[in-house]
């Protein structure tokens, strides 16, 4: 039997890392190969088994993480398996990319560490691929064939496509890009996510039945009508890619790119598309004007370029080092956190409450440096004075997305509309409005995180389900109105 009061006889401890300075020297995950984490089974037992499980409600797929943990803590792996897939049709991808909203609601967080629940969701999907228990499910037919297509091959749009192909429905996904797989694919750098785990899943995906079509722009090659009319039903995942804009002056100039063109390059080298990246940061000056997790993955993708020095601006006042008290116990608090990039960057050169004002032209036109100030508490603008420049000859804008791309040609051709967030919008049920058309993921939640975007694949799916035969088996764990839990 496990030890039940290991929650107050364990520390908490994280899976193992290689050294930071050893990472820099390859675009392999950061993690020690083979290096599950320490005493797994010790680091599952801290969990209490909660009469009321916050991290559990904490969860849009409402993973089952208490029942998970006391089984890896008894050694019964397959089984812990067998519940995490019930819920998580990509566990080596929340494991590796989340950030575990579930670890801010875990009771031990209260008032001190909570369970490593992400790194033992993540050793549970590694095994799990290692025994060969996360096989393919192709479905056992039963009555007459449905045809769906989804549009968008993101993490959303893989979740719809697999629960749909498991309950029966020929389910064709259609993708822009040349390969599948999204932001997962394009976005994620491979020291996050090494793609060989993303084109395992895809054959699974193949292997149940689910068919792909990529290198199609839906609303051009294939017209919305098309769609309606060879599909009985039609699932919108084409994520939120329209990227935030920076209007100050200089911002058209060369050397001012979008954070997503960067990093879509720096993979497109990962798959052996080219052997340089355009966009390279070696040996430039950067400054990566923003403080989420895509300005973390462009700083750790500019320091394995070998850039001569990066900066990484966020114009948000630094965070406290424990929970505000504002942002009390379970909502998942803004506090402040290092990531594996941070570890990796020596100069740790990341400046807060920082206002980016224009873009400084050199003789040739090209950026030469970044002008930026202080930024007032409130409303982030500018403190007069305050003024500095910084020598750059590269900057990323890693400030977020506003929704869809605008003005696609398939919106109209299905009769979609866009709210004022600049969604589109749907109803409860993921349903549109128009027949047969369902929008899942960012395309119709905003930016979000991928543990969202899976369980609105999930949901989608069963909605879908429900429309084509009536009734659905397929969990639902979400609606389109579910929020995170915040104050």
């Amino acid at each position: 039997m496990a030890d039940r009061m290991a929650f107050l006889t364990t520390p908490r401890a994280e899976r193992a890392r290689r050294d930071a300075q050893e990472r820099l020297g390859d675009w392999r995950e950061v993690y020690r190969p083979g290096a599950l984490l320490p005493v797994v089974g010790g680091q599952a037992a801290r969990c209490m088994d909660c009469g009321l499980p916050f991290c559990h409600a904490a969860c849009p797929l409402g993973n089952l993480v208490p029942e998970w943990n006391r089984l890896v803590a008894e050694d019964d792996w397959r089984a812990a398996a067998a519940r995490l897939l019930a819920t998580n049709n990509f566990p080596e991808f929340t494991g590796r990319l989340c950030p575990a909203p579930c670890e801010s609601a875990c009771v031990l967080a209260i008032d001190g560490a909570a369970v490593a629940i992400k790194n033992v969701e993540l050793a549970i999907a590694d095994r799990a691929w290692e025994q060969g228990w996360d096989r393919p499910q192709p479905p056992e037919r039963r009555g007459p064939e449905r045809r769906v297509a989804v549009v968008g091959s993101g993490p959303a749009g893989l979740a719809a496509a697999q629960q749909l192909t498991r309950a029966g429905h020929a389910t064709t996904v259609y993708e822009r890009a040349d390969r599948p797989g999204g932001l997962l694919r394009y976005g994620i750098p491979p020291f996050r996510l090494e793609k060989h785990r993303l084109e395992r899943r895809l054959d699974q995906l193949r292997a149940e039945g689910t068919a792909f079509r990529t290198g199609v722009r839906v609303g051009r090659d294939v017209t919305g009508e098309q769609l309606r009319a060879g599909y009985d039903a039609v699932v919108v995942a084409v994520g939120a890619a329209a990227c935030r804009e920076l209007a100050v002056p200089g911002r058209g100039m060369p050397g001012v790119h979008p954070a997503m063109e960067y990093l879509t390059w720096a993979n497109r080298v990962d798959e052996g598309d080219c052997a340089a990246s355009p966009l390279s940061a070696e040996g430039r000056q950067v400054v990566i004007v923003g403080g989420g997790d895509t300005a973390a993955d462009c700083l750790g993708t500019a320091l394995r370029q070998r850039a001569a020095a990066v900066t990484q601006l966020d114009i948000n006042p630094r965070p406290p080092e424990r929970r505000a008290a504002g942002q009390p116990w379970p909502v998942h608090p803004k506090v402040y956190r290092e990531t594996t990039s941070h570890e990796e960057s020596e100069s740790g050169a990341r400046v807060f409450a920082a206002a980016t004002v224009g873009f400084e032209p050199g003789p040739d036109g090209r950026l030469a440096g970044v002008h930026f100030a202080e930024a007032e508490p409130g409303d982030r603008s500018a403190r007069a004075g305050t003024e500095r420049i910084l020598p750059a000859q590269l900057a990323l804008l890693a400030l977020g997305f506003t929704g869809p791309e605008p003005d696609q040609p398939l919106f109209a051709q299905l009769g979609l509309a866009v709210g004022p967030d600049g969604a589109l919008e749907r109803d409860d049920g993921f349903g549109t409005g128009v027949d047969g058309v369902f929008v899942a993921g960012d395309a119709g939640r905003g930016q979000s995180l991928i543990v969202w975007a899976i369980a609105e694949g999930r949901a989608t799916a069963a909605a879908v389900d429900r429309y084509l035969r009536g009734r659905t088996e397929l969990p639902s764990p979400i609606s389109a109105s579910a929020r995170a839990l915040t104050l």
